[in-house]
Parts: C-alpha cells; sequence; structure tokens
C-alpha cells in the first residue's frame, strides 16, 4: 500500500517534534514545515533543522513571513516570568501571536494542496497550555471545515483532515510518547526567551517543559541558563 504524505508543521520544540515522531509512526510521508517570522526565539529553527536530521525526514522547508508586532514572541514587549508553573495565569498571555496558527495552517494548507495531501499535523494542545484561543478544539474543527470548502481539492472529493494528536494531552503525557517514538529531546528548545540557543529556565514555556519531565519521572535532556 502506498504511504500518504503529510505536511507536518515542525517548529522545533517538544511537541511538534513529538509530533512528526507520531505522524512517521502512522505511516505518512512528513513534508515539514517550520515558519522564520522574526521570533525572539528564532534560535528554534536551528532545532527543527535537527529533527528532520534525527528523525529522517527528507522533505522540509521554511517560509520566511514578515509578521506583525503585538506579541512578546514578535515586539519589544517583556517575555513574563514566574516561579513557578503553578503560578501561570489562565487569560490569553502576552506570548499570544495575533492569528499566529491560522496564519500558519493556511500555509499548511496551501503546501499540501500543492502536493496533492490531504492531512496536515499540528502540535496544539490545551491542557497544559489553554489560554491560547487558536490551540482549542474548536479552532482545529473550524479550520477543517473552512479547508474543505475553500480547497479546488476538497470540492473535487479529496477531503483535508487537520490531525491535532496531542489536544489532550498534559506535557507528561506527550514526552512519555515522544519517549517511546525515540524522540532526542536534548535537540528541542520550547523557550520563549533563549540565549545561545539555551534555555532560559524561567518562561512559562519553559516552566511547562520542566513540569512535564518532572511528573514523567524523566530528566530534561536540553541545556538550561542555570541549574534547574
Amino acid at each position: 500500500m502506498k504511504k500518504e504524505k503529510a505536511v507536518v508543521l515542525l517548529s522545533g520544540g517538544l511537541d511538534s517534534s513529538v509530533v512528526l515522531s507520531i505522524a512517521i509512526k502512522n505511516g505518512f510521508i512528513p513534508y515539514c514545515i517550520s515558519f522564520d517570522y522574526g521570533q525572539r526565539h528564532k534560535s528554534e529553527l536551528f532545532y527543527a533543522k535537527k529533527q528532520v536530521f534525527l528523525q529522517k525526514v527528507k522533505y522540509y522547508k521554511v517560509f520566511k513571513i514578515d509578521f506583525f508586532g503585538g506579541s512578546a514572541l514578535t515586539d519589544n514587549i517583556e517575555i513574563p516570568n514566574n516561579r513557578y508553573s503553578s503560578n501561570i495565569p489562565n487569560d490569553i498571555p502576552v506570548t499570544y501571536v495575533p492569528a499566529r496558527n491560522t496564519i500558519f495552517l493556511s500555509y499548511a494548507l496551501g503546501y499540501s494542496e500543492y502536493l496533492q495531501c490531504s492531512n496536515i499535523f499540528i502540535g496544539v494542545n490545551i491542557i497544559d497550555y489553554s489560554g491560547y484561543p487558536d490551540c482549542r478544539p474548536e479552532f482545529i474543527s473550524m479550520f477543517e471545515k473552512m479547508a474543505n470548502i475553500a480547497t479546488k481539492q476538497s470540492v473535487l472529493g479529496q477531503k483535508i483532515k487537520i490531525h491535532a494528536p496531542l489536544l489532550k494531552m498534559n506535557k507528561k503525557e506527550i514526552i512519555e510518547t515522544g519517549e517511546k517514538n525515540n524522540v532526542d529531546f536534548k535537540y528541542t528548545m520550547s523557550c520563549y526567551n533563549p540565549k545561545n540557543k539555551i534555555n532560559c529556565g524561567e518562561c512559562d514555556a519553559c516552566l511547562l517543559r520542566l513540569n512535564g519531565f518532572f511528573e514523567a519521572n524523566m530528566k530534561d535532556p536540553t541545556k538550561y541558563k542555570k541549574n534547574v
């Protein structure tokens, strides 16, 4: 049986690297895409390329986008630091980038139609970071519906599926899944404010990651600027 293609959004972070491993394990041929959008944590692209190599991905593209501000990740806004993951507020954080996943999925949709591919994988999650409105099940469902009325391939009968396998997993479960799939977590970056490809260990993303490894009873092998 011929393998199906899948466009996989790969940031170089822990979640997207695990999603890539899931797509491969499920028998898809991954066409990975990353985005250079002027993000503060642009060094994540180094890790995306590492995962492409480590997971033996043949097809990989980086799209450069001239993004706007309005987020701590793309503008001169301070990254929030918290002492404990339990202190992270539930409201929409300043690290939210306006419509980012809508834009990324739109690129993935266009690329998938170009490839005559009907599967798109994205690493959104609502359990550990429900503050982002574009990580909710409603968003994924509505985008999939839109994709299936807005593309030539869907009108001609090739329906598009948005796969979000991590949607309802907590960080511990995501890490355990990646461990089973032999993801090398040393070469992933979750940090919002890294320096020289080293995680800060203080931002929300670092704290959630560290807490996930703690709950999974595993040591995080990636580098942090201080002992955590």
